[in-house]
């Protein structure tokens, strides 16, 4: 049997890999400037449902504006969630 023993550092550095290539997703100059996603964007960015960007919403985590009925995420709210801060 073989066993593979993961460290903290193989962690960092999956993270540090995933983030590079999330970034690589949602660069602002390949999305023309957007500076501002849709809550079915935010979704398909993060891979959550509707309830969980809900949660993310009313605990704080993530900072919304709704204009009429549409929530809009500012871009640079969802990367500094990725990084791991909140604020």
């Amino acid at each position: 049997m073989h066993v593979e023993i993961i460290t903290r550092e193989d962690l960092k550095q999956l993270k540090n890999e995933m983030l590079a290539e999330i970034r690589q997703l949602i660069k602002p100059e390949d999305r023309q400037g957007k500076q501002w996603l849709k809550s079915a964007e935010v979704r398909k960015l993060l891979n959550i449902s509707p309830g969980t960007l809900q949660n993310l919403r009313i605990n704080g985590t993530l900072r919304f504006t709704k204009i009429g009925g549409m929530m809009y995420y500012k871009l640079e709210d969802i990367n500094r969630l990725l990084e791991g801060g909140n604020q």
